[in-house]
């Protein structure tokens, strides 16, 4: 649509490719100010090295996949013994799932929250964020209910996570509706998760 030079309403086509790979993404905001679970900076290629980061992280600690979603691809892993299986799970099932196996590795949150923040950007490097939805009840990864706003989040934190959202969508020169996805853990810290370009199916 774009080398035709039509008007596509809705993101770039590099801002949809940078957002639906999940290590781009970590990298592409890593520079703006917007929090990130402690983990690998790229794919994990060296079990050994990967080994030594997740000692490092401390276990729990979860292998992803980076073109995963859905909850495919991702195994939690509690003990150091049980690493190299679920590793190797994870790699097959990202593999068969995407036709990716790359994978990356970061502290696991234990009793997160689950909160998206809507946001809407236009041509001209604006961005607005419309606040938060709570997504926290799932099954299989999956959303049930949906609440908004969280109950959690106190003003100084709602605003720094709409902060974080809107530095989402400049890191990636973003244009259109999209969601920014956060994982929120107890005591209060949250973490970028990923982005949607797109509005989701369950917006109002």
């Amino acid at each position: 649509v774009e080398q035709a030079g039509m008007i596509f309403v809705g993101p770039r086509s590099y801002a949809i490719r940078i957002m639906g790979d999940k290590l781009s993404a970590k990298a592409a905001v890593a520079d703006f100010n917007v929090p990130l679970i402690p983990g690998s900076d790229g794919e994990v290629t060296e079990v050994d090295r990967a080994k030594e980061l997740a000692s490092e992280i401390g276990f729990p600690i979860m292998i992803k996949a980076s073109a995963g979603g859905g909850g495919k691809g991702m195994r939690i892993v509690h003990y150091p013994e049980d690493f190299d299986a679920q590793l190797e799970r994870a790699v097959s099932e990202a593999t068969n799932s995407f036709g990716n196996g790359a994978v990356f590795v970061e502290k696991y949150i234990e009793d997160p929250r689950h909160i998206e923040i809507q946001i809407l950007a236009d041509e001209y490097g604006n961005v607005v964020h419309l606040f938060e939805r709570e997504c926290s009840i799932q099954r299989r990864h999956q959303k049930v209910i949906e609440e908004a706003p969280s109950v959690v989040l106190t003003e100084a934190l709602r605003e720094a996570m709409g902060e974080a959202a809107v530095n989402v969508a400049k890191a990636c020169d973003y244009r259109g509706a999209g969601t920014v996805e956060f994982i929120f853990e107890p005591g209060g810290k949250f973490y970028f998760l990923e982005m949607n370009t797109r509005l989701q199916v369950e917006h109002p």
